[in-house]
């Protein structure tokens, strides 16, 4: 038996044949070439990527929602990205080759960029450079794509899968994957997810040669077991079958109000990032959404998006969930989620710099069109408005003075607006040692516990090599969230939980006793979160 560990992506296990994929573009080879002739091949091969990537897009729309499908867009921006352009240019002008070489020569040089860059969110965009300039030489030399050559569903193997190979890849003969390098917040993964695909990344070196040979990928604990012992099979297999079993079970919760035995009731949310999951929501059987992530209206386009254009977003939802709340954190982007088109400065500790309610306040221009959208909006459902990144008592004064304009103006202008509750994330330990003054401005809280524990650990929570020091059970992070709830009880403000601990089911129990009002986590987690609250006492 060989046993390979690496991170999980999808709690999950798959069974069956390994079976590495078959990569079909040859080796690029340098030739001469006439810099003209091969600017008009590369010109032409640019076109049919990006048509290509239109309809992969229109496929993991149908497959994945929005949120997923979007990396597909952002492979369309990166194809036609004028600096890429430019040095694909500038090698065929200079060295006189063909288009696949100087399309090889800019790819390795973009992704080596971002290889060596320290954020490892940016370290992944390496494989994006990578995707983008693989099909751009498929496209030049007539090669095919990837592909699963098996007649029956296996496990696929593999050094690396780019995102688009994650979509394309024929789901009715996929078991799972397991790859030798990758990261759980690679876009590959974040499909895996997404798809519900078993899988297991960045296991290291994988050797060919056990090509058909069965095993065991355990999305779960990251485990993966080549030729497995019959112990070890039968451990893993019925572990498997438990998790089947009890996904059927939780089926009974549906439909039922997530209240204690005591007779506690939690309110159930749903995190979603675009109105193509609103369908996951009403799935879930979710009681409204606790964090919409407003930041991917603003990455799928390519230039700042218009009031109208947020507003028919953001109606869409409020619409389609009818009497649930939903709350809408406004612009949170900097850090690990960059927009080309806002021209921000590169910084040197991009987690504590210009991000969420931070850059909304630099740039009012941009908070004045959501909010308007927002308010308007919420003529049409229950509206929630939610601030991220807040450190002091004055920025939500002046959060909350900018929708008090936006109002003012939609009242004079006689278009038709609604309530809103008005909250904050509480994300970094100085709102949370605050939370006493800031309360009484607000309506709720609602606990970042992601970026809670890394400012309070101090410690980078997508750095790989620093997960033993990521302590999300750590006292000082619960001390601080009891305080939260304390104080927010004390000013009439209810309070909720929308990062990851939310779905952590060892703490429900503890999550209840401090008074947590409401729960957001994935749509996937809703039912199971739900079992543990209604067996409390």
């Amino acid at each position: 038996m060989i046993e390979l560990t690496g991170q999980g992506v999808y709690g999950a296990i798959a069974a069956g044949p390994l079976k590495f994929i078959k990569r079909t573009t040859a080796p690029v080879v340098r030739r001469a070439g006439e810099p003209d002739a091969e600017w008009a091949r590369f010109e032409a091969a640019q076109a049919q990527a990006i048509a290509e990537l239109a309809d992969l897009h229109a496929q993991a729309l149908a497959e994945v929602g929005e949120q997923g499908a979007m990396v597909f867009e952002v492979h369309q921006m990166m194809v036609a990205d004028e600096d890429y352009c430019d040095s694909v240019r500038d090698i065929l002008a200079g060295e006189r080759v063909n288009a696949e070489y100087a399309v090889s020569v800019t790819g390795s040089n973009f992704a080596r960029i971002f290889a060596e860059m320290d954020d490892p969110y940016m370290r992944e965009r390496a494989a994006d450079v990578h995707d983008i300039s693989e099909r751009l030489i498929r496209c030049l030399t007539g090669a095919a794509g990837v592909g699963i050559d098996a007649d029956a569903p296996v496990i696929v193997a593999a050094d690396d899968l780019t995102p688009s190979e994650t979509v394309q890849l024929d789901k009715s003969r996929l078991l799972g994957f397991v790859t030798a390098r990758g990261s759980t917040t690679s876009h590959s993964a974040i499909l895996a997810r997404t798809l519900g695909i078993p899988a297991v990344v960045g296991v290291g070196e994988l050797d060919e040669a056990l090509d058909g040979e069965y095993a065991v990928v355990n999305g779960f604990t990251g485990e993966v077991f080549v030729r497995p012992d019959e112990a070890t099979l039968a451990t893993v297999l019925a572990a498997k079958a438990e998790a089947e079993s009890r996904s059927e079970l939780l089926q009974a919760y549906r439909g039922r109000p997530s209240v204690t035995q005591g007779g506690r009731q939690v309110e159930l949310c749903a995190n979603i990032g675009s109105p193509g999951e609103v369908g996951a929501v009403l799935e879930s059987d979710a009681e409204g959404v606790g964090l919409f992530r407003t930041e991917f209206g603003f990455m799928e386009h390519e230039s700042t998006p218009s009031e109208e254009d947020l507003f028919a977003a953001y109606k869409a939802v409020v619409e389609a969930l009818g009497d649930r709340r939903v709350v809408f954190r406004t612009l949170d982007v900097g850090a690990d989620k960059q927009i080309p088109y806002l021209d921000l400065a590169p910084e040197e500790n991009p987690a504590l710099g210009l991000r969420g309610l931070r850059l909304c306040l630099r740039r009012p221009e941009i908070f004045r069109t959501q909010l308007r959208a927002l308010l308007r909006a919420a003529a049409f459902g229950r509206v929630a408005i939610m601030f991220p990144m807040v450190a002091s008592l004055w920025e939500v004064q002046a959060a909350k003075a900018r929708v008090a304009e936006a109002r003012a103006e939609l009242e004079a202008e006689g278009v038709a607006i609604g309530a809103t509750e008005i909250g904050i994330m509480i994300e970094t330990p100085a709102a949370a040692l605050i939370s006493d003054q800031l309360a009484p401005e607000v309506d709720f809280f609602s606990i970042g516990t992601n970026d809670l524990t890394q400012y309070t650990l101090a410690v980078d929570r997508q750095h790989p090599d620093l997960a033993e020091f990521t302590d999300t059970h750590h006292e000082a992070v619960l001390r601080l969230i009891a305080q939260v709830a304390a104080n927010a009880h004390a000013h009439g403000a209810w309070v909720g939980i929308c990062g990851e601990l939310g779905a952590d089911l060892t703490l429900t129990p503890r999550f209840v006793e401090l008074g947590i009002d409401e729960l957001s986590v994935a749509p996937a987690s809703v039912l199971a979160i739900r079992e543990r609250i209604c067996t409390l006492d």
